[in-house]
């Protein structure tokens, strides 16, 4: 979501900071034109009806204003009536012990911190992110799954089809910020673009970068593969804005945070 505040400055007490908290996540307001300044955050897939945004303007004086305000969500697409319907090898659909658990929730606090981290990136693009392939998407984030007739956990990410071996691109500039193998996701790549975002490219069958290579918008991070839990070749795309998993699509309109 892009967020727009009008803050104009006052003869002799002008503005020297605007910062802000929305869903737990700071804002990174910056000035986009006289008396305007602006930010994007991100919503969580969990989100209804609105979210809660809260501004505070520092002026040179040392007054602090403050803006808290809803922001009212669109209307969702209504959910498919049945989730997508798999039949895949009984293993997808076992229990899993306790140390696999344990080594997921360990992987997926590893990602939830580099979101973190990201907040203190400078934002890196000044360009439209893309998206990773240009095939065809084979499973729309949010979306429901049904294994072999039990209803899985929801879709957070956007799956791109391709055979082993097939580019994967970075949808934007920035920072490896780690390259590794998860149960789950298989060889994993996520890139720090600053601002707060990140995205993450899943079931790689190589990366072909390093943890703090600096890349540009459409360079080749890896290949397509079928690594960890997956029951074919495909690229998995996610987003976070902090720790906060968003639709990694709704990233392709923003041409700047101005």
């Amino acid at each position: 979501m892009r967020l727009t505040l009008d803050a104009p400055n006052i003869s002799d007490d002008s503005i020297v900071a605007v910062r802000g908290e929305m869903g737990g996540e700071p804002l990174h307001f910056q000035p986009a034109s006289q008396g305007r300044w602006r930010a994007i955050g991100g919503i969580s897939v969990d989100a209804t009806d609105s979210v809660i945004a809260h501004a505070i303007i520092e002026r040179s004086s040392g007054a602090i204003d403050s803006v808290r305000v809803a922001a009212i969500l669109p209307k969702r697409r209504p959910a498919r009536s049945r989730p997508r319907a798999l039949a895949v090898n009984p293993r997808f659909t076992r229990p899993l012990d306790s140390a696999t658990e344990a080594r997921i929730a360990r992987e997926n606090e590893r990602a939830r911190e580099v979101g973190r981290r990201a907040h203190s990136t400078p934002t890196m693009w000044t360009s439209s992110f893309l998206r990773p392939r240009a095939s065809a998407v084979t499973s729309r984030f949010g979306s429901g799954r049904m294994f072999n007739g039990t209803v899985a956990s929801r879709h957070l990410g956007v799956d791109f089809s391709g055979g082993i071996g097939a580019p994967v691109r970075a949808a934007n500039r920035g920072i490896v910020a780690l390259v590794d193998q998860f149960f789950l996701a298989g060889n994993v790549v996520y890139i720090d673009h600053g601002g707060g975002v990140v995205t993450g490219y899943f079931h790689l069958s190589q990366a072909l970068v390093a943890e703090g290579d600096t890349v540009a918008r459409g360079q080749q991070i890896g290949e397509v593969g079928a690594t960890g839990r997956v029951t074919g070749p495909h690229l998995h795309w996610s987003a976070r804005y902090g720790a906060t998993t968003v639709n990694p699509l709704d990233l392709i309109p923003l041409d700047s945070l101005l």
